[in-house]
């Protein structure tokens, strides 16, 4: 609930003490049950949840002794929202579904309808019921834009975006946000400011940085507009009154997140120095000056140790000072697990003041949400100076409270920390256990992560991934029992697919793996292999499958430091015009690492496909181009890869009428270069297959989009710019008109498949590229092959613009037109042919390509 919630029921309480106190049977209580929920509203926005509860429950009671339904009604509204940020879900259900009942019943004002339908929308998204929050939302929008009272018209308007895009709804997010952004310049200057804050913010929470920085430099400029008007003397002393001020600090801080996020981090430092600046001149700031202190911390830790250290001594006189309440113990977390990052023992000890100060305040407060954080991470202090006892137990506690408000979103992180102190005391059968529970915790949590996490500052890499490694890495070493070896691959296996999962998840802050799927061992092909290789800290383990036979494991001893810096000598070495002789020396040592373990079984079985489910650097090897000293792979094998154990829906384009729709760009747009190599692609494909062509003006996003949803061609073939990048906002496919983000993309394809009798069977996406240096940049790739629901995607690692691309566009759709061809067996033949042919053998012609999902 926001702060602007509140003027809400004080202005009805005011109206109703000016009524006739006797027509309403009102004491001298009512004076002092306006008192208790005056001080309500001021505990909750100073964070003291529980003391808000226990006035406003006060204060609900004599409301109901007194028949005054409509503020009883709002009132328990009000204590809803307290109960739920107090994880006390089953009291904040109670009170929502007797407000909801009194509204039903009683004429109440629109607003205080508005209020409940808000509120109950608010508890239903934070239990993981997001379409039935929508619904409330919506009602509650509804009302509110028919009172006028549009600041809260636009901040609901907020929140059905946020579940919209929990739901994969990309074109009503993007429809949603677009009506915000053309209303903004039509309202009141406050409207507007916070209005583009909070748009900036949530664009930056979808991933789009450009537009949230977009949004918040608007709103900083208007800020900054009234604040010279006002020392001008130009406006009235109404809108100089706190209600009126904007907190051009607070914006400021928004900026410097926005910057973090783009990894601009010099450009990040400044924006907090300045919220720092600009917070300490105005009074009505709040903990405004405290947070952008504790962000400037956090980066001078990873930036500039020794002006951190600087910083300890006023941080500490800050967090004393800070009013009390839970924005005061995440301060002094948040300063404390910065401060441990430095990794000094007399730092250390320090943190651990600030951390145990925390826990006091949580419990004098009674706020359990923060006193689990509190004792997690004082048990975390305990951690780093190895004093394994007091660690276990206070995460233990860290744990158990959790656990007694049903927060599985912080339990997990407890689980993981318990096992990590169990497998540091050498007893790695208990660790497995607490893994498990772990990555049990996460699996039960069905919205977007990030969005859970809005407490402290979340990072997936951080945050969730190394619970799957470490949990992957436990499976795989030797078992105690080796009866339990087979189990523990398979179920190794199932962890690092939830890891795929999670991570696309993560990355397009949605669920992605909601179409039919089928397990890849069930795809009618007997003569495919699965190979998971996967990353570990101290090696790389390799889990194959193949036909008939239980999953293999093969281990090359190798850390990831190494990996990474071999495949990036090798990417460089492939991607230049002539040949290096270290090519093939590097592209060979791959091979050993991750071919050669597993080549005698592959042989044994016959295979003939290698179907690669891949993560982290290894998405981004150019695996065709793997040398065993003699032959590449590609001259042994069908390679494909896969984004999972889980395919759409597999079936052979033959099934289908191979007609294609072709579109691409010859001529120079926004900023990008021409590519003269297209129209002879696609021209030698027109010439192929019965097909549909938008050449440069043609090729818009409206007309894409029409003849996608218009027509049934099984085939979509882009000749354009585009890259691929673990950045969403930098994921992006150019048409004439706009470079077109991948997530609109994504829903642009999705969308044809309610008007298509079929869906789309192969996606190529000439001209495209994986970002320069982005270890993952292929979770862009995997992320348009899952999102689009094509069942297979056609791409390049990197731009191949000359000649070559033509010829092999010509080779594979003439393959494709062979009876009884498969989608890997054209895309071989075709990169066998560039190998062949003198003038395109080079590696870098013809091992860029990457056929993504089903290969048949």
């Amino acid at each position: 609930m926001a702060a602007d919630d509140f003027p809400l029921l004080a202005s009805v309480n005011q109206n109703l003490t000016k009524q006739n106190l006797t027509k309403l049977a009102l004491t001298n209580q009512a004076l002092t049950n306006h008192e208790l929920i005056e001080q309500g509203r001021h505990n909750y926005l100073s964070q003291r949840f529980t003391a808000a509860v226990n006035d406003w429950s006060q204060a609900e009671a004599i409301l109901a002794a007194q028949n005054n339904f409509a503020q009883q009604a709002l009132l328990l509204s009000y204590l809803t929202a307290a109960y739920q940020q107090l994880g006390q879900w089953e009291q904040a259900e109670q009170c929502i579904s007797q407000s909801l009942e009194i509204i039903s019943e009683v004429s109440v004002a629109p607003q205080i309808s508005a209020q409940v339908y808000n509120t109950f929308g608010s508890l239903q998204f934070a239990t993981g019921n997001v379409s039935s929050a929508l619904e409330r939302w919506q009602q509650a929008a509804a009302i509110y834009l028919n009172s006028g009272d549009e600041q809260r018209y636009f901040n609901n308007l907020l929140n059905q975006v946020q579940a919209l895009q929990t739901l994969g709804y990309y074109h009503q997010v993007a429809g949603k946000l677009h009506v915000l952004e053309e209303a903004l310049p039509q309202q009141a200057w406050r409207v507007q400011a916070r209005g583009y804050q909070q748009l900036g913010k949530t664009y930056r929470l979808l991933g789009n940085l450009e537009a949230s920085k977009n949004a918040l430099e608007t709103a900083l400029s208007l800020s900054e507009d009234f604040s010279q008007q006002q020392t001008q003397g130009n406006q009235t002393q109404d809108s100089q009154t706190a209600e009126e001020h904007i907190d051009t600090g607070a914006i400021l801080i928004e900026l410097g997140n926005t910057a973090q996020a783009k990894g601009e981090l010099p450009e990040a430092i400044a924006l907090y120095q300045q919220a720092i600046t600009a917070s300490l001149t105005t009074p009505e700031t709040n903990g405004t000056p405290l947070d952008a202190k504790l962000n400037l911390f956090k980066m001078l830790v990873e930036t500039d140790p020794i002006a951190a250290r600087q910083m300890v001594s006023m941080l500490e006189t800050d967090l004393t000072h800070a009013p009390l309440g839970r924005a005061q113990i995440y301060a002094y977390i948040q300063a404390a697990q910065s401060l441990l990052a430095l990794e000094d023992s007399t730092e250390s000890a320090t943190a651990a003041s600030w951390l145990a100060q925390a826990l006091q305040q949580s419990i004098d407060l009674q706020d359990r949400r923060a006193q689990s954080y509190a004792q997690g991470y004082l048990a975390q202090a305990y951690e780093r100076s190895h004093q394994w006892p007091a660690a276990k137990q206070l995460t233990e506690a860290a744990l158990t409270t959790a656990q007694t408000i049903n927060a599985a979103d912080i339990a997990y992180q407890w689980q993981w920390q318990l096992g990590r102190l169990l497998k540091q005391q050498n007893k790695p059968e208990e660790a497995l256990q607490a893994y498990r529970t772990a990555f049990a915790s996460l699996q039960s949590i069905h919205q977007d992560l990030s969005a859970t996490h809005q407490d402290l500052q979340f990072s997936f890499r951080d945050s969730v991934e190394p619970i799957y490694r470490e949990l992957v890495d436990l499976l795989l070493r030797p078992s105690p029992d080796p009866s339990h070896q087979e189990a523990r691959r398979q179920e190794a296996r199932t962890v690092i697919e939830s890891l795929q999962v999670a991570e696309l998840d993560n990355f397009f802050r949605t669920a992605c793996l909601d179409a039919q799927k089928v397990a890849l061992e069930d795809v009618a092909k007997t003569d495919a292999a699965v190979v998971y290789p996967i990353i570990l800290s101290d090696r790389i383990e390799i889990l194959v499958s193949l036909p008939g036979q239980p999953l293999q494991q093969f281990t090359t001893p190798i850390s990831p430091s190494e990996l990474a810096q071999t495949i990036a000598d090798w990417r460089r070495t492939l991607e230049k015009p002539f040949t290096a002789p270290e090519g093939k020396v590097l592209g060979q040592t791959l091979y050993q690492w991750l071919i050669e373990p597993m080549q005698s079984a592959l042989v044994k079985a016959d295979v003939k496909t290698l179907a690669f489910v891949l993560e982290g650097e290894l998405r981004n090897v150019p695996l065709a181009a793997l040398y065993d000293g003699a032959h590449y792979l590609i001259e042994d094998y069908e390679i494909v890869l896969s984004p999972g154990l889980q395919l759409l829906g597999p079936r052979a384009l033959q099934d289908t009428r191979s007609t294609a729709l072709l579109a691409g760009l010859t001529q120079p747009r926004h900023g990008f270069s021409a590519l003269s190599h297209v129209e002879t692609e696609l021209q030698t494909a027109h010439g192929l297959i019965n097909s549909r062509l938008l050449l440069n003006e043609d090729f818009t996003t409206q007309r894409l989009a029409q003849q996608i949803s218009g027509s049934n061609q099984p085939i979509v073939h882009l000749a354009t710019h585009g890259q691929f990048s673990s950045n969403l906002d930098e994921t992006f496919i150019l048409a004439w008109d706009r470079p077109i983000q991948v997530v609109e993309m994504s829903a642009l394809l999705k969308a044809g498949d309610l008007n298509r009798r079929d869906p789309i069977e192969l996606l190529i996406l000439s001209a495209c590229e994986t970002a320069a240096g982005d270890a993952r940049a292929a979770l862009g790739l995997a992320g348009v092959a899952l999102q689009s629901g094509t069942r297979s995607t056609l791409a390049s690692l990197w731009t191949i613009d000359d000649a070559s691309s033509a010829f092999f566009i010509d080779q594979f759709y003439q393959h494709l037109n062979q009876p009884h061809t498969s989608k890997a067996d054209a895309l071989r033949q075709s990169q066998l042919a560039l190998l062949q042919n003198p003038d395109y053998r080079h590696p870098r012609y013809w091992s860029a390509y990457v056929l993504v999902g089903n290969w048949l």
